[in-house]
């Protein structure tokens, strides 16, 4: 009986510490996943390009900028093809990803040189962005900048 009952304890332990192994990785994994998508949306900004752009936000998208405007995701996608919005670096520093089921915030600093309207020039802001698992995918549903000096 004291043979079944610890052979039993440490069978429910292998399990807990199993099961808890299992959703540390997937939680890493989507991570991951997240900060991938992130990276894709740093890329598409620089490049401008349109399609990227759209594939990688929702289009319900409000992405507020430092200064207190907010653009849905056909006027994020314009000002950034026009070129009234032309990145050419961007940096992200100190990224922090948390996830809640199929909704992720990213935190990070948002370091970069612009080009908007041919005007060179610096952007050192801090940066939250929300984003929703949809249809498989993350796409950016949400976007605040703000100062950070």
């Amino acid at each position: 009986m004291m043979k079944n009952t610890l052979l039993l304890s440490l069978y429910l332990l292998m399990v807990m510490f199993t099961e808890g192994a299992i959703a540390e990785t997937n939680d890493a994994k989507t991570i991951s996943d997240v900060a991938a998508r992130v990276e894709l949306l740093r890329q598409a900004m620089m490049s401008a390009d349109a399609k990227q752009l759209k594939e990688l936000t929702t289009t319900e998208l409000n992405y507020g900028h430092s200064g207190g405007h907010v653009e849905n995701q056909a006027e994020f996608v314009e000002k950034i093809v026009s070129g009234k919005s032309t990145f050419v670096t961007i940096e992200l520093q100190n990224q922090h990803i948390q996830i809640m089921q199929d909704i992720a915030i990213v935190r990070h600093a948002l370091v970069a040189t612009t080009n908007d309207n041919g005007q060179p020039g610096e952007v050192n802001i801090g940066v939250m962005q929300v984003w929703k698992k949809q249809h498989g995918q993350w796409r950016m549903f949400a976007r605040q900048a703000f100062k950070t000096h």
